[in-house]
């Protein structure tokens, strides 16, 4: 499975990238790896509702309109920060996104309530 998906506004860190995809990975259900064409780039995510089932940010209004979204729709996506120690996943900054339309946002949380680097498992 691979979907298209549109930015509603530039991903932190990957302004200027273009042609995003987001393609699961087999054997891995609610893994993901976002990818981008142009520069080449890779990143893998993952369905919170999956990894991290009890992550319930409040996401702004701001985020959900700009990807179509009521407050209680969409997927919400963790960036993952794999390393040989462990395996680590971004609460601070989710992705939200609109399956239907592909569109989606990264949104900063205020309030250091979720961390950078939350360890997957624990």
């Amino acid at each position: 499975m691979s979907t298209s998906l549109v930015f509603a506004a530039p991903l932190p860190g990957l302004e200027a990238a273009e042609g995003f995809t987001l393609r699961g990975v087999p054997g891995a259900d609610g893994l993901f790896a976002l990818e981008a064409t142009n520069p080449q780039v890779r990143m893998f995510v993952a369905d919170a509702s999956v990894y991290v089932p009890d992550y319930t940010p409040a996401i702004p209004g701001f985020a959900l309109e700009a990807v179509g979204l009521a407050p209680t729709e969409g997927t919400t996506l963790v960036v993952v920060n794999p390393s040989a120690d462990k395996t680590t996943v971004n609460l601070m900054a989710p992705i939200v996104l609109n399956p239907s339309t592909g569109t989606c946002i990264q949104v900063i949380l205020d309030g250091g309530t979720y961390p950078l680097r939350a360890e997957l498992g624990s």
